[in-house]
């Protein structure tokens, strides 16, 4: 008797494969992530994808959307801790530098690649599992580090070619000034309460500061008359953020100061910042960040100053491709062609030999006419083609066939004795 087929499983909606087509381009992009990275003294840390759900509910903020209506969370067992896969990396880097005391000698440049989790509406630019790469400066309190974040940042978009891309700057300034003007903002949108949407009505009294991040056209004069912040800041603060613009200014890098700039997490105070971008729709940011220097002593570590930030690769990627910035490799450097039992067995011999030399080889794989294996040879962007028959066997000899010279044409074919083959490749690879 015959079982009922199997239904076939798709990926999950805003989950991607990302294939042999593809993967390269994000091969590329991280390679250049961590050199540009390691410019800057910044040290890679893994942390884990799972996390207690309460490490992202306090760091990040209850009333915040990540944590409202977009985490993955689940509890194994009623007796087992709720767990959350992670929204973002910066709480959990925070989680790990407290639990392993890392900044007990010295301050420490940290950064994250790797895979974030939200249940948001897919769109291109935006997916429930996408990639970040999170950048973490811990036990560093004064205003030029917050500038050496964002003049690295430009020039990672000047190793990327990125034009279309520019600063937004805020300060949010410290807790008692954000209090006061809490105070005042909350009157304002009492006075206009007939006009809040149901998200802004919920968040008047317990996050009042992202009502002003409203994208309801029906709020937006509203919130552009509200109270600013800025105008509560005190003179410490104003200097941190001068200091930081005068960095900028010496460095020749333009902003926009955007009073109604907030960040969707809680715990940010003085800078925050935002890269934008007019090229990929609504998904204009392309980086975010800030200071957070509460957050350590929030998640139950002394208090450590730290400002850092996050891109999104998927978004980065976008703008690369816009910008025709980046160029498909070769699968191989050397492909190896052969015909007959005996040829096959010296392929392999000669293929590692080749690969003791750092080069890339491709060994055809199963038996096929010469004419097809030319026609794999070429198409995998190999820059050699080493040619093994009976003949070549008998002899002792191996063809060596170019692929591609400077102009990309065809060259002629030669034979050398096997066992100068990687003297012979040195001087052509």
């Amino acid at each position: 008797m015959m079982s009922k087929s199997f239904k076939k499983v798709m990926a999950i909606r805003g989950m991607n494969d990302i294939l042999p087509a593809e993967s390269w381009r994000w091969e590329q992009l991280e390679s250049i992530l961590k050199a540009w990275l390691a410019q800057y003294g910044y040290a890679n840390v893994r942390t884990p994808i799972l996390e207690e759900t309460r490490l992202f509910a306090r760091g990040i903020g209850e009333v915040t959307d990540i944590v409202e209506k977009e985490m993955y969370t689940f509890r194994m067992s009623e007796d087992t801790e709720q767990l959350t896969m992670r929204p973002e990396f910066t709480a959990g880097i925070i989680r790990a530098a407290i639990e392993h005391n890392i900044t007990y000698e010295r301050p420490q440049r940290l950064f994250s690649i790797g895979q974030v989790f939200r249940h948001e509406r897919p769109q291109k630019g935006r997916y429930r599992q996408f990639h970040q790469v999170s950048i973490e400066a811990l036990g560093f309190n004064g205003p030029d580090i917050d500038a050496e974040q964002i003049i690295m940042l430009a020039r990672l978009w000047k190793i990327l070619g990125l034009k279309d891309i520019h600063l937004e700057l805020n300060s949010l300034g410290q807790i008692e000034e954000r209090k006061a003007h809490r105070e005042a903002l909350i009157k304002h949108l009492e006075a206009h309460i007939d006009i809040l949407d149901d998200d802004g009505k919920r968040r008047m009294y317990s996050n009042p500061l992202r009502v002003l991040d409203t994208k309801n056209p029906a709020m937006q004069e509203m919130a552009n008359n509200a109270p600013k912040l800025f105008d509560f800041l005190g003179e410490a603060s104003k200097a941190h953020f001068q200091e930081i613009c005068t960095r900028l200014e010496q460095a020749g890098i333009a902003y926009t100061v955007n009073p109604r700039l907030v960040r969707g997490l809680d715990y940010y105070n003085l800078t925050v910042f935002e890269w934008v971008t007019g090229s990929l729709g609504a998904q204009a940011t392309v980086c975010g960040g800030g200071r957070y220097d509460g957050l350590c002593e929030l998640l139950g570590g002394k208090p450590t100053p730290a400002v850092g930030f996050a891109i999104g690769l998927e978004r980065l990627l976008l703008l690369m491709e816009l910008s025709a910035q980046q160029q498909a490799p070769s699968e191989t450097d050397i492909y190896i062609i052969h015909q007959g039992e005996m040829a096959s067995r010296r392929a392999l011999q000669i293929a590692e030999l080749c690969r003791d030399e750092g080069w890339r080889v491709l060994t055809h794989a199963g038996s096929s006419a010469f004419k097809n294996q030319f026609k794999r040879a070429d198409s995998s962007g190999a820059k050699i083609a080493l040619v093994l028959g009976e003949s070549e066997i008998q002899d002792g000899t191996i063809g060596i066939k170019p692929l591609r010279t400077d102009n990309g044409m065809m060259s002629e074919q030669m034979t050398v004795a096997q066992e100068n083959i990687i003297t012979v490749l040195q001087q052509r690879i």
